[in-house]
């Protein structure tokens, strides 16, 4: 994955990776065009499910008390 895509927020690579499914979905792309996308689309989709497992991670790190408050378990 690219330095430039592993800097991307989930909120920025999964706008851009639908917007990369939309314009391959419309087929008026040329080929070298569509397999770069394609290719980029791949990246963003894996730097989008390892921030989901980041973030899956953390909810799960999360434990209740005894007494019912919160607090949050080292994951590392």
């Amino acid at each position: 994955m690219t330095g430039e895509i592993a800097s991307l927020s989930f909120e920025d690579a999964l706008t851009e990776l639908e917007r990369i499914v939309r314009n391959l979905e419309g087929g008026q792309m040329k080929l070298e065009e569509a397999i770069t996308s394609y290719e980029r689309g791949a990246a963003l989709r894996a730097h989008c499910e390892a921030k989901l497992r980041e973030a899956e991670e953390r909810v799960q790190a999360i434990v209740r008390k005894a007494d019912g408050s919160l607090d949050a378990k080292n994951v590392d």
